[in-house]
C-alpha cells in the first residue's frame, strides 16, 4: 500500500491508498483543508472532529445539490426530446390528413 500525507488545519495526517493514488489523494486533502479553513473562519476552531463533520456533510450537502440539478438537466433534454418528436408526429398526422381531405374532395 502506498500513503499520502495530507495537511488539514494545520495537521499532518498519513493515509494509506492504491499505488498511483497518491497525488489524487493529495489534491483531494487539499480540497478538504480549504472547506476546513472556511469552516474555521465562520464558526472558530471548534475542534478537527466538528470541523471534519461540518465539511464533510457541507461537500454531501453540495455533491447532492450538483446531482439533482444535472438530474433536472437530463430530464430537460429528455421532455424537449419527447416534445420535439410529438410535434414532428402531429406534423405527419397532419399531412396525412390533408391529404385524405384532398381525395375526399377529389372523389365527391
Amino acid at each position: 500500500m502506498a500513503k499520502a500525507e495530507l495537511t488539514v488545519n494545520g495537521r499532518r495526517y498519513a493515509l494509506a491508498c492504491a499505488p498511483g493514488q497518491e497525488e489524487r489523494l493529495s489534491e483531494l486533502g487539499e480540497q478538504f483543508d480549504r472547506r476546513v479553513s472556511e469552516l474555521v473562519d465562520a464558526f472558530g476552531d471548534i475542534g478537527p472532529e466538528r470541523l471534519f463533520l461540518a465539511a464533510g456533510i457541507s461537500l454531501l450537502d453540495e455533491l447532492e445539490s450538483t446531482d439533482a440539478a444535472a438530474g433536472g438537466n437530463a430530464l430537460d433534454a429528455r421532455i424537449e426530446t419527447l416534445e420535439r418528436k410529438a410535434a414532428t408526429a402531429l406534423m405527419e398526422a397532419a399531412t396525412r390528413i390533408e391529404a385524405i381531405s384532398r381525395r375526399v374532395d377529389e372523389a365527391s
